[in-house]
């Protein structure tokens, strides 16, 4: 570990996987303040266990996975992966996450050496760069500091726990009488401090983080927001593929929309950029989203 900020160090940790046997892992679980056990964590540290049965030389490229149940965040996570085919070039893995004997995620990911080809991409969004920004946790901190009195309890201590990284919207929220407004939404977003050279791991971080603003995109139009206490909100599924090298620790551009929502359901979207403008990741998650 080589970051000087705690809250990487914290996270850091939680994606040194104890080998068990072959092809199990255990990861220890980290509580963020949500009900239960973040998604992020689990899709990254399933990518964590793949990729440490992969040959040198493949990095992953796609990775599809559905949440199955919640996962508690005082219990570890059982990893179980399946060496399903190494080819010349591919590399494909299953993974299962087992929690009090039971599945809660599994995820299938794809694996390639380096290779060239085609190159090409769409152009990022234009919007203001991240210094030029509020910081969204920061704007979420003051609601608490302004009325805590108004705010549920599991809301209060969502708020307060510290986070990894660092978000910087360029649209206005109001999470307290949010309108309705289109489903589109940009965001800058970068680790809190630095993390050790390894593209694997930039990676596995980089799913951790995706879980984040891409279900609440879909909620836009319907003038609502995570803070209501009658919104129930859930990830169902998760799909990422990996375009070009990055780094989670210099600023990334998340630009999300939102399809569609129908069936209980919402469906978002969202590109990732680097700050010079090459789009490193793709993402795609379909979630719960329900009046209670």
């Amino acid at each position: 570990m080589i970051s000087s900020d705690p809250r990487i160090d914290e996270l850091l940790r939680v994606f040194e996987l104890e080998p068990l046997e072959v092809n199990l892992f255990r990861g220890q679980s980290q509580d963020i303040g949500s009900p239960q056990v973040f998604g992020g964590q689990v899709l990254g540290q399933a990518l964590r266990a793949a990729s440490a049965t992969v040959p040198d030389g493949r990095l992953v490229h796609s990775l599809h996975a559905y949440f199955l149940r919640r996962g508690d965040c005082n219990a570890p996570i059982i990893y179980d992966v399946d060496r399903s085919r190494d080819g010349k070039s591919f590399t494909s893995r299953r993974v299962v996450a087992i929690q009090h004997g039971e599945q809660i995620f599994n995820m299938a990911a794809s694996f390639q050496i380096e290779e060239a080809g085609f190159d090409h991409q769409i152009a990022m969004p234009e919007v203001p760069a991240p210094d030029e920004l509020p910081d969204a946790t920061a704007q979420l901190r003051a609601l608490l500091q302004q009325m805590p009195e108004r705010l549920p309890a599991r809301v209060r201590r969502f708020l307060e726990t510290p986070r990894p990284f660092e978000f910087r919207v360029a649209q206005e929220i109001d999470y307290l009488k949010p309108r309705k407004q289109a489903p589109l939404r940009q965001a800058w977003f970068r680790a809190v401090g630095r993390v050790p050279d390894d593209e694997t791991l930039h990676r596995c971080l980089l799913a951790y983080v995706s879980d984040f603003y891409l279900l609440d995109t879909a909620t836009l139009p319907h003038g609502t927001s995570f803070l209501h206490t009658k919104l129930i909100m859930a990830s169902i599924d998760h799909a990422m593929w990996f375009h070009r090298p990055l780094r989670v620790d210099e600023w990334l551009l998340y630009a999300l929309d939102s399809p569609s929502a129908s069936g209980a359901r919402g469906f978002a979207r969202a590109s990732v950029f680097a700050r010079d403008g090459r789009l490193v990741a793709s993402t795609a998650q379909e979630g719960l989203i329900r009046r209670a």
